[in-house]
């Protein structure tokens, strides 16, 4: 990729003198001990906060913004993809993403952050099947990377505006693995020709989920997963297929087991906005994805013991832009351990529902990057946990 001398500058100038990006010195990464992530609610050490700056608007092929996209944004990524999003968006998000940076260093956790990533995502990918006017942003570290363990696996994602989405974190992840005790996976990369799309596929709001990819090749959103130490929940969606999950599976080998679980979603991309995990024995569920009769069949199999606790209907109000989801984006919280859970600062009846449960909420404004796609749980990759391996669901 070219970048003129006077373009170039500026980008060097925020690595330099940014103190929240990737660097080698022992400063910057706290104590220099082995890191280690089976679950989503252990003490959390250290984690990775994504960047919303650069963010670009995506282009895909429509029949993959049909299915993943809200269909109020379906013309404004016709007519954008490619083009930056709205600077003060971007602007707003990343304030907030600044503040949740300060909030959880002051609760202990070691924060890093990938490479600012410049002009990347404008400019155009291309392979030997397909070019895209540019990519996206590097603002959900959790879509991107899976922690299992020590080990951190790069998803074969199936947007092709994500191909170049590991590049920002290339220098922090080469630190992990030289410093940190970390094994660091590349899965094999999908060539996402026009073939991995299902042919005929068309947008039903009413009918049953048919992905708009086949499994001709494997791909995953690390998203798509949930960890539960010795056991990963993951659904079927319209960027993660069977042949990724087996291809996770057999690389995982016999310690892990994956369980695939298909909700009542028919344009599912990203399990966590529909079911997260708050500590042992409780999750909390989207309660238009996951019925009562999957939870009752959950409870007697897979999750015997465990309470389902319905979270209250989102009040995100409808003039707030959502570019890539919908507004049960308030249940994608992060756990700090079993008792602290991050969310958003507005969301009173979140606020009252973690309380009734006995925990702890901390608040932070987040409206603004939820505009992007996401929220805490998205906007993360922990990557240092205080758990161990254990099993926690009821699995043969």
């Amino acid at each position: 990729m070219h970048i003129s001398n006077l373009r170039i500058l500026p980008f060097l100038f925020a690595i330099i003198f940014d103190v929240s990006a990737s660097t080698p010195h022992q400063e910057c990464i706290g104590p220099l001990s082995h890191l280690s992530s089976y679950d989503e609610w252990s003490p959390l050490r250290e984690v990775v906060v994504g960047r919303v700056e650069g963010a670009t608007v995506a282009d895909e092929p429509f029949v993959m913004i049909q299915a993943t996209i809200p269909e109020n944004q379906w013309e404004f990524f016709r007519r954008n993809a490619g083009q930056p999003f709205p600077q003060v968006q971007i602007d707003a998000a990343a304030r907030e993403l600044n503040e949740f940076v300060r909030i959880l260093e002051a609760e202990g956790v070691t924060v890093r952050r990938p490479d600012h990533p410049g002009d990347l995502f404008r400019q155009a990918i291309e392979t030997a099947e397909w070019k895209t006017k540019g990519g996206l942003y590097v603002a959900m570290p959790r879509d991107n990377l899976l922690a299992i363990g020590n080990k951190i696996i790069e998803a074969p994602m199936a947007w092709r505006s994500r191909y170049h989405e590991g590049i920002p974190y290339q220098n922090l992840l080469q630190e992990y693995e030289k410093h940190r005790g970390v094994e660091l996976i590349k899965s094999p990369r999908p060539k996402l020709a026009d073939t991995n799309y299902v042919r005929g596929w068309k947008y039903s709001e009413d009918s049953e989920f048919r992905s708009v990819t086949n499994d001709d090749e494997p791909t995953f959103d690390a998203a798509d997963f949930m960890r539960f130490g010795r056991d990963l929940v993951v659904q079927e969606s319209h960027v993660t297929n069977a042949k990724g999950i087996r291809w996770l599976q057999d690389y995982l080998g016999k310690n892990f087991r994956i369980h695939t679980i298909q909700f009542n979603d028919n344009h599912p991309m990203h399990i966590d906005a529909t079911i997260v995990p708050l500590r042992p024995g409780l999750v909390i569920i989207n309660p238009e994805r996951v019925p009562e009769s999957l939870v009752r069949k959950l409870q007697s199999g897979l999750f015997k013991g465990w309470d389902f606790v319905k979270v209250p209907r989102p009040i995100i109000p409808d003039s707030h832009t959502l570019y890539m989801t919908s507004k049960w984006i308030n249940m994608n919280v992060l756990s700090l351990d079993e008792k602290r859970v991050m969310v958003e600062a507005q969301d009173e009846p979140m606020i009252k529902l973690f309380k009734d449960l006995g925990m702890e909420p901390i608040k932070c404004p987040f409206r603004n990057f939820n505009t992007f796609g996401g929220s805490f749980h998205c906007a993360t990759l922990d990557v240092h946990r205080d758990g161990k391996l254990e099993q926690h669901l009821d699995a043969p």
